[in-house]
């Protein structure tokens, strides 16, 4: 019935937990997930987990905040990405938030390695043709515009892909649906303080929206602050119902459909 688009499953919160996952899951009736890597280092772990499981599927990629690991490149990404039930580039995109705190005081200009990183996703992505799973954190601007330059117009030989756990404005949106991208929402939108983001959720069209936990973080309320588990997703569907005034079996239905249009090789797999 439900679908949760992204999932951090090689996370130590869930070391030796799979079966407990997995049961929770079903009495969820969360039927299949997508696993996201965030580091080569780990991707042995993520795509494991695919190919133990019939209902997991897997990405390649390497997160933007990561430093101090293996620095992919096209040819890497393209090879790793033809493992059985690997389905997606990326975790991938820009992050800037708080970026002088985190970064010792780096300006946007010194990000240019992150950038760059970004263009490499794009392009195995367009060679493989799988879907970008995108994060992008105070970096709308340029990760829209580097899209752009590397040819994602949802034309041609675009790859397409998601932007995940999407926390941005709705013109970020609009942006990003006029390239062809899905939007993903996560636990946030059942938070206090994202009634701007359950704005978004109204305006995004249903069929190009998809769901998510983003587990072991953000836990949807009444949740937040405990572990977050790819069954608390159908949390995310009902916020989902109730803003767009549907049956809670509707958001489920599209955007497990939608799940399956984006990341087409789930169904060869």
């Amino acid at each position: 019935m439900f679908t949760d688009s992204h999932c951090h499953l090689s996370f130590p919160e869930f070391t030796s937990q799979m079966s407990e996952v997995r049961a929770a899951m079903a009495a969820a009736q969360v039927d299949r997930a997508l696993c996201i890597c965030t580091t080569l280092e780990e991707f042995g772990a993520v795509q494991s987990l695919a190919a133990q499981y019939d209902n997991f599927w897997a990405s390649v990629g390497v997160h933007p905040d990561n430093e101090d690991i293996e620095e992919p490149t096209v040819e890497r990404l393209v090879t790793l990405s033809a493992r059985p039930k690997v389905v997606a580039i990326g975790e991938t995109g820009l992050d800037y938030y708080q970026m002088d705190e985190r970064k010792g005081g780096r300006t946007i200009a010194d990000m240019e390695w992150q950038r760059e990183r970004f263009r490499v996703h794009i392009r195995a992505a367009q060679q493989t043709h799988k879907p970008l799973v995108i994060h992008t954190r105070e970096a709308s601007a340029d990760t829209i515009a580097i899209l752009k330059e590397e040819g994602e117009t949802g034309s041609g030989q675009a790859a397409g892909g998601v932007f995940h756990c999407f926390t941005e404005t709705a013109e970020v949106a609009r942006a990003a649906l006029d390239l062809g991208f899905y939007i993903s929402f996560s636990g946030i939108l059942t938070f206090k303080k994202a009634e701007d983001l359950r704005q978004v959720a109204a305006f995004v069209p249903l069929d190009r929206m998809l769901i998510e936990t983003d587990s072991p973080y953000l836990a949807p309320v009444p949740f937040r602050g405990k572990t977050n588990s790819p069954a608390l997703v159908p949390y995310v569907a009902k916020q989902i119902a109730e803003i767009r005034h549907l049956p809670i079996e509707e958001v489920a239905q599209v955007t497990s459909n939608n799940f399956e249009t984006l990341f087409h090789d789930v169904k060869a797999a």
